[in-house]
């Protein structure tokens, strides 16, 4: 399997989903088998919430996850169906963690970003 990462700092609005949405396109129509996903790091939980004049209008995924209006134009472009596992979130990623460490996942052990956080990050890349 191989993994192609679209990042662009902090501007939003400059065109990375829909560039991804394009690329996931082309790839499929070169015989690639596409999935895609996206990883926000915003500390909310979901676009749901959001104000739509901040962050843009949010789509919701046919398992009703509200996510990022980018996974609208992954589903249209790449013509396939997205879950809720597409859209992944610091608040939904550190939510995961605490809720292990609460649980006694991490047998009473320190929860550090490294390497917690971080291997919460990888298990939700698909």
């Amino acid at each position: 399997m191989k993994y192609i990462f679209v990042t662009g700092g902090v501007v939003s609005s400059i065109g990375k989903g829909i560039t991804s949405a394009a690329l996931g396109r082309l790839l499929r129509n070169r015989g690639f088998k596409v999935a895609m996903q996206k990883l926000d790091p915003y500390i909310n939980v979901d676009a749901g919430t959001m104000n739509p004049y901040q962050h843009g209008e949010c789509f919701v995924t046919d398992d009703g996850a509200e996510t990022d209006l980018d996974l609208g134009h992954y589903e249209r472009f790449v013509d396939i169906n997205l879950s809720r596992a597409a859209s992944v979130t610091t608040g939904t990623v550190y939510g995961a963690v605490i809720a292990k460490e609460r649980r006694g996942d991490y047998l009473g052990g320190t929860v550090q970003v490294i390497p917690h956080i971080t291997n919460e990050i990888k298990e939700r890349i698909t």
